[in-house]
């Protein structure tokens, strides 16, 4: 099996990799590292049956012989990136999504989109199950990450229906664990990087708001067996242990042993209140439920951090 996964020096894209090769694949990493790293991936050059390209894949792109599957999750995905790089992640969500639906298309492959949890916006119903339509500012700041999801998710369908091309798609919820960059903005490597450095830390609004945390390893393992399903709507991965942004800061600071304040601030503008995945869609389809307990994945992402810090 040959496997091409778009955003693959990325947080996800880079396990992913490491997934796939361990199951037996060739794997074909494609980035730009607009967000991604090569560190995340220098181990992995050293592999016969690992290829790297650089290339942007807003851009149209060929590749030489068979592919049986394209991964794809290239995209700014924390709201710092897609802030700072608004009409690159309008593109990759909208130009990538076609380019890699067409080289799907022309190879015969199987494809999946990575989606997200942003695309129920600032939820009226919870948890959120994936037949919810979602309550989304489409022209405010963070609309650039989560209408460009919406329109991928739109296309990918549509070249299902339309072309029969074997599609699958999966809504991501929080998303922890090595190998996330310490600038990244999303509130694990903040209140993380805040706590080893024995800064404040800052928690928006009165920390009210919830979030679900998955650990990687979990996550991947879903991406995986979704791949191979019979089954082409979107589903949701993610942890459904729900916990407010404020307590979470406490275990960290638990955690770490950090002796460091909270630090209140505003609430962002469209900022969730809450989010939490109805993952009944994954339990029955792929026998899947992380794994990872919180504090366990909290400990071993606490310890690489710590190594990034030095």
């Amino acid at each position: 099996m040959r496997t091409l996964i778009t955003g693959g020096a990325g947080f996800i894209g880079s396990h992913l990799c490491e997934r796939f090769l361990t199951e037996g694949h060739d794997v074909v990493c494609l980035d730009n590292f607009i967000t991604g790293n090569p560190l995340n991936i220098q181990h992995l050059h050293g592999n016969p049956r690992f290829t790297f390209l650089r290339h942007n894949i807003s851009n149209p792109v060929e590749i030489d012989g068979p592919i049986d599957n394209i991964l794809h999750f290239a995209s700014p995905a924390s709201p710092v990136d897609y802030l700072r790089h608004p009409i690159p992640t309008l593109k990759v969500g909208s130009l990538g999504t076609h380019n890699t639906l067409g080289l799907a298309k022309a190879k015969n492959a199987s494809f999946l989109l990575a989606s997200t949890s942003e695309v129920y916006g600032d939820p009226e119903k919870h948890p959120q199950k994936e037949d919810y339509w979602g309550n989304v500012n489409p022209i405010g700041i963070r609309g650039v990450y989560d209408e460009a999801k919406r329109f991928a998710e739109a296309m990918t369908m549509a070249y299902h229906r339309s072309h029969g091309i074997n599609t699958h798609i999966v809504r991501i919820f929080n998303t922890y664990g090595p190998r996330m960059r310490l600038d990244d903005g999303r509130v694990v490597p903040n209140l993380m990087g805040q706590a080893l450095r024995g800064e404040p830390l800052t928690v928006y609004g009165d920390g009210g708001q919830t979030r679900s945390f998955c650990f990687v390893s979990d996550l991947v393992d879903g991406i995986f067996r979704l791949l191979h399903a019979d089954f082409h709507e979107p589903v949701n991965l993610g942890n459904p242990n729900e916990v407010s942004i404020l307590d979470f800061a406490k275990e960290i600071l638990s955690l770490s042993g950090s002796k460091s304040q909270i630090d209140f601030k505003p609430l962002p503008q469209d900022d969730p209140k809450v989010r939490r995945p109805d993952i009944t869609r994954a339990r029955t389809l792929l026998g899947w439920e992380p794994k990872v307990d919180r504090h366990e994945g909290m400990k071993r992402t606490l310890e690489f951090f710590r190594g990034a810090l030095g």
